[in-house]
């Protein structure tokens, strides 16, 4: 389901031509930058940018027999190069890792800058839409029961501000591992110098790690997954939002339903919210991945591989999967089916009981202890509960209501625009704040 419709630009990042096209670019810079130093001849270091390349399938030959992917690498990328008086320069004074970590940098930094445009793109789509439904009401819900008159333009705001905040996490995690590693075996720099690395590290646009061993401490991947996850569980929650209020016994949102939609193989009537559920499902996973990468963390010494092999799944899946749900949550967003008028028809479905708390207020202004007050109030809130009776009706016959409240203000008291006046405020304090 994720290949089919993942966009081709994060899969190829990915791709086994694409990491081998970044050592090679790892490989190109390193004899570059130390031909500057006088390290390694200049015509070896312009004959390995030139002339170096390699075949995936030359590769996997190679791995077969020597088992050691850099390796096979590394005499794939001599073949090309022909001449021996310039091959022999290739990877001078690295270590496989310095390649490894360095090119996944790399990597990465593309995986980045495509889940930037998508979380970009799902936060335009949801303050568009916030904006659209800015001022239609809706029942606010705590525990899953009816409390207070909220908007629907306000629950779209409320995912728009976390959204951007997913946005401002993801970019910071992205911009710690724009980093290089080329210190060596144990990160010592036995072979080359630390401007040795600075100077290869500018030619790929990363920034040196301050310190490592050799490899890049995994602290940082932890962070950039873990960014990740939480982005995966806010579309989980957006998600789950829909979910519930597409149930038919709320319906005041749904997915889109094209004409020639199934939702069901046994029942015609059904309009499932089949991409909220896989939203949520895949959410999962990506929380999942999180966990894989918290236990790389602790590796023994100054390296081992029990990482690799995780990054090898959770790197492109957890990239991927960003890639994809942002793309669906986003399309989720756009296509919305909304019902205003359902979203007042449930409002006003209790007969006014979800005013209790300024009717509360109103009669404590007005005098009574609020104790008395809340007393007097939930009776007549349980009674109209259990009884099905209408809330708004029952306090209006209470004399020790109407001695306290005239029609006018009984009246405020239930009038839902009265606890939205706020609702431009905080609009304005969100969208002011997001830029």
């Amino acid at each position: 389901m994720i290949a089919r419709y993942t966009r081709p630009a994060m899969g190829k990042i990915w791709s086994d031509e694409n990491k081998y096209r970044c050592w090679l670019k790892v490989e190109a810079a390193a004899s570059q930058a130390l031909a500057k130093f006088g390290l390694v001849p200049q015509e070896a270091a312009d004959a390995i940018r030139d002339r170096g390349n390699f075949t995936v399938q030359r590769i996997d030959e190679i791995e077969a027999e020597v088992r050691h992917d850099v390796i096979a690498f590394t005499t794939t990328v001599a073949e090309h190069i022909a001449n021996p008086e310039h091959s022999r320069w290739l990877h001078y004074g690295l270590t496989s890792t310095d390649v490894v970590d360095t090119a996944q940098a790399l990597q990465l930094k593309e995986a980045s800058a495509l889940i930037h445009k998508g979380i970009a793109a799902l936060a335009d789509t949801l303050k568009k839409r916030a904006l659209e439904f800015k001022h239609t009401p809706i029942i606010g819900r705590t525990h899953g029961v009816h409390a207070e008159p909220s908007t629907f333009g306000l629950k779209l705001l409320l995912w728009y501000a976390e959204v951007q905040r997913n946005l401002t996490r993801f970019d910071a995690a992205a911009e710690d591992l724009r980093i290089g590693k080329l210190s060596g075996a144990v990160g010592t720099f036995g072979h080359l110098k630390p401007e040795h690395e600075a100077a290869i590290c500018a030619g790929l646009d990363l920034k040196p790690v301050p310190i490592a061993t050799q490899v890049i401490q995994r602290d940082l991947h932890a962070a950039y997954i873990c960014a990740l996850a939480v982005l995966a569980s806010t579309l989980d929650k957006i998600a789950t939002e829909v979910r519930h209020l597409q149930r038919t016994e709320v319906r005041e949102a749904e997915e889109f339903f094209s004409e020639k939609q199934k939702g069901s193989s046994a029942m015609p009537h059904k309009r499932n919210p089949i991409t909220s559920e896989q939203i949520s499902g895949l959410a999962r996973v990506m929380r999942a991945n999180a966990q894989v990468a918290l236990e790389n963390v602790a590796l023994w010494h100054e390296r081992d591989i029990s990482h690799s092999s995780a990054e090898r799944v959770i790197l492109p899946d957890s990239t991927i999967l960003a890639d994809y749900l942002l793309a669906k949550t986003e399309n989720l967003i756009a296509k919305l089916l909304v019902y205003p008028e359902r979203m007042l028809r449930n409002l006003e479905s209790t007969g006014g009981l979800i005013f209790s708390g300024q009717l509360l207020l109103d009669l404590a202004e007005s005098g009574m202890s609020r104790e008395d007050a809340y007393r007097l109030v939930q009776s007549h809130a349980m009674r109209s509960w259990k009884e099905g009776l209408n809330f708004r009706e029952e306090v209006a016959k209470d004399p020790a209501i109407t001695a306290r409240l005239t029609p006018e203000k009984l009246a405020h008291a239930f009038d839902y625009n009265r606890q939205l006046a706020n609702v431009d405020a905080i609009f304005e304090r969100v969208l002011t704040e997001s830029h």
